[in-house]
């Protein structure tokens, strides 16, 4: 299913989280998976240059939510779920990552007319990617269920990841009483002037923290045993209707857990990747 031409585009200023994709032990399980699970239809799988295996396109309702790729285009070759980070030069945004402490772990490399993508590492070895766009500017089927809500860092070490992401990428860390927001500063003004006119007066309440129109992620310490990690999370309408078709998927749900805001389940994919699926529950009259 093709993007409804007559839709506006969301793009993403540089500094944004724009795109996410999977890589799996097995693709067309992998579709099964997130097909019944979100209602995703994909594309014909394609390979860009260099890669060993399709790179298959998820929509949702036509729009692009992410994709699904194959081990062998990953660098660890490990089952997970990776985010992107929009800039507007890769080569210059590489030169500037690594002399503020990452590692470069792919070179910037041209996937076809979609755009741009490099591979590093924060200090930390926590593995990110970046996106220069061209014809694909990031997902566009985001914060509706189905789709992707935020990709959040968990890190052993909070401080210095906060240190090293405000050199990398202008980030600001706003430390509230449920968590540590990241914003990127002019996102909302981004937001406001493209595809969101009423985002200020939409989260004008007393209720929604300062500045979370240039939110782009939350800053959380890894949990016990837990490897340090981009974590994903994705919209669901009833996170208790996504649990049990998670399961009857073959997933796994490792945990769940309610807040004032949010119903949450951890859960793991057949192949092995682990997501959150989040149902937006917000204080009454917000």
């Amino acid at each position: 299913m093709a993007e409804d031409a007559a839709l506006p585009k969301r793009t993403y200023p540089a500094g944004v989280p724009c795109w996410v994709d999977s890589q799996q032990p097995d693709v067309e399980a992998a579709t099964r998976f997130y097909g019944g699970l979100f209602g995703w239809e994909f594309d014909a799988g394609t390979a860009p240059p260099g890669d060993g295996g399709s790179y298959v396109i998820a929509r949702l309702a036509g729009q692009e939510a992410g994709a699904i790729t194959g081990l062998g285009t990953g660098i660890h070759g490990v089952p997970a779920w990776n985010t992107y980070i929009a800039v507007e030069d890769a080569d210059s945004a590489v030169r500037h990552l690594l002399s503020a402490g990452a590692t470069l772990k792919s070179a910037p490399a041209d996937t076809g007319a979609g755009g741009v993508r490099a591979v590093l590492a924060d200090p930390e070895g926590v593995e990110f990617r970046l996106w220069q766009p061209l014809q694909r500017p990031g997902a566009q089927a985001v914060n509706v269920p189905g789709g992707w809500n935020f990709s959040d860092l968990h890190t052993a070490h909070t401080d210095a990841a906060a240190d090293f992401y405000a050199r990398a990428f202008g980030w600001q860390f706003d430390r509230l009483d449920f968590g540590t927001m990241i914003r990127r500063p002019g996102y909302g003004d981004h937001l406001e002037a493209t595809i969101d006119p009423g985002i200020r007066a939409r989260q004008s309440g007393d209720a929604v923290p300062a500045g979370f129109e240039d939110a782009v992620g939350w800053l959380a310490p890894a949990a016990q045993g837990e490897r340090p990690h981009w974590h994903v999370t994705f919209t669901v309408a009833e996170r208790d209707v996504a649990v049990r078709e998670a399961e009857r998927l073959g997933g796994h749900v490792l945990g769940q857990e309610d807040t004032e805001w949010t119903r949450t389940a951890l859960i793991r994919d057949p192949g092995g990747a682990v997501f959150t699926a989040s149902q937006f529950t917000p204080p009454s009259g917000f």
